[in-house]
């Protein structure tokens, strides 16, 4: 019997390796936004993302570390720091000496030509500081945006005990008189609103922020439309209920040379009788 050569043994095929689905995720994935989350809003991740950055900071805040912009942001630091040199390149933000980040000239000159839209340095702090001194009261000036308002411009007043509102810090419009008075003005629907409409201006106390009180008063521009709320504010302790339905007046008053001034309208003169603002749908 011949002895044929025995072919060579092949290779036990491989197993096929699973991925390891409990790898850690990559630094562009963790702690962010999806794609698919993005594209459900229609937005853009990256643009996210940098505002997210932007928007970390606080008000008096000069400067954060890179550490903190990423807890503040729930992103990696280095996504952090990618996004950082991105808007520094544009002088949205600054890396100080020390390492840690500031906001840019940038961002400063985009706030100023968004308060330039309101006519802040001629109109609006001239008149907010006139009401302040009339009532002894901080005084505020609030906008609508989306379903949020925000406090464009806030003039501080003389007491030493006073309310302090952050600027373009977005708060609710269905609790305080600021709010409410926008949200009358705009049409909304109710008894509580058409009372609003009817008196032209709203107090509360406590509604928003508990021991704080306000009056608002609507301020309009051409044609009778709608640009925000003039208020004035304090501690409910200083502010009784009394008290506001006086100041009302001064206010009314504030917002009515106020609707006048943004209007351009030459029709405000000192002896002009006061009256309270009526809607005009």
């Amino acid at each position: 019997m011949s002895n044929q050569p025995s072919s060579p043994a092949r290779p036990a095929p491989r197993k096929a390796v699973k991925p390891n689905t409990t790898t850690a995720v990559t630094d562009e994935s963790a702690a962010a936004p999806t794609d698919a989350a993005t594209k459900d809003t229609g937005g853009v991740i990256a643009v996210t993302r940098a505002l997210q950055v932007l928007e970390a900071f606080a008000l008096g805040e000069s400067s954060l570390s890179l550490a903190e912009l990423s807890r503040r942001c729930s992103l990696h630091k280095t996504t952090v720091l990618r996004l950082a040199r991105t808007l520094a390149q544009s002088g949205f933000m600054v890396q100080r000496e020390d390492g840690d980040w500031r906001l840019g000239p940038a961002a400063g000159w985009l706030g100023a030509r968004y308060q330039a839209g309101f006519d802040v340095q001629n109109v609006l702090e001239p008149a907010l500081r006139e009401l302040t001194v009339a009532t002894g009261e901080s005084a505020a000036f609030y906008v609508r945006e989306g379903n949020v308002r925000t406090c464009l411009v806030r003039v501080e007043g003389p007491q030493a005990l006073r309310h302090h509102a952050r600027m373009g810090e977005g708060l609710p419009l269905d609790k305080g008189s600021p709010g409410r008075v926008i949200l009358a003005f705009s049409g909304e629907p109710g008894k509580a609103y058409e009372e609003i409409r009817k008196k032209g201006y709203h107090w509360s106390i406590g509604e928003r922020e508990q021991g704080v009180a306000t009056v608002s008063a609507p301020v309009f521009g051409m044609h009778w439309r709608l640009m925000g709320s003039v208020c004035i504010s304090g501690p409910a302790s200083r502010l009784p209920a009394e008290k506001l339905e006086a100041l009302a007046h001064t206010v009314v008053a504030a917002a009515t040379q106020l609707s006048y001034a943004l209007a351009g309208s030459s029709a405000a003169q000192s002896h002009a009788p006061v009256r309270a603002t009526q809607w005009h749908p």
